[in-house]
C-alpha cells in the first residue's frame, strides 16, 4: 500500500539523499525543472534521467538515458511520466535497486505500485515532494 501517512512520508524524505528524476526537463517552463531546482536547493542530489536529452545538463547535473547508467545508489526515483508510462520507470527503479519510488501529482499506477512494493520499495503516488517537504517541515539527513 502506498505511503499516505505524514509521518511515513516525512521519514522517507528525511532519509533520502540521492534522487533520480525520470522525465526531468531542461525547459524552464516545465514542472520537473522547477521541482529539480527546488530539491537541489533543499540539499538533495538530483540525477536527471531523460533519453530525449541524454548528455545535456540540467541545473549542473548530467542527464542520463536510464537508471541503469547511474552507478550511484538511488534512494528515491521521482517519476514525471504519464501514468501508463510509470510502470516502465518503476521497473527500472526495481532493477537499479532504488529504495523508493515517488509518482508525481496526477500519476497513479496501481499495478506498478504493487510491483514496487513486492520488490521491497516504498511507494508514494499522486504527490509532489516540492509540496510535501515544506508542508511537513522536512530536513534531509546530513543537511
Amino acid at each position: 500500500m502506498p505511503l499516505t501517512r505524514d509521518e511515513d512520508i516525512r521519514d522517507l524524505l528525511a532519509k533520502t539523499r540521492t534522487i533520480a528524476m525520470i522525465g526531468a526537463s531542461d525547459r524552464p517552463d516545465r514542472d520537473s525543472n522547477h521541482v529539480m531546482a527546488f530539491l537541489q536547493g533543499q540539499g538533495y542530489r538530483v540525477l536527471p534521467v531523460n533519453p530525449q536529452i541524454t548528455g545535456e545538463h540540467i541545473h549542473g547535473e548530467f542527464v542520463w538515458r536510464d537508471l541503469s547508467q547511474l552507478g550511484d545508489p538511488i534512494d528515491l526515483v521521482d517519476i514525471f511520466r504519464r501514468p501508463a508510462a510509470a510502470g516502465e520507470a518503476v521497473d527500472q527503479a526495481i532493477a537499479a535497486g532504488a529504495r523508493a519510488v515517488w509518482m508525481q501529482l496526477g500519476v497513479v499506477n496501481e499495478a506498478a505500485a504493487a510491483r514496487a512494493e513486492a520488490a521491497g520499495l516504498k511507494v508514494v503516488m499522486d504527490r509532489c515532494p516540492a509540496i510535501e517537504i515544506p508542508r511537513l517541515g522536512v530536513t534531509p539527513v546530513g543537511v
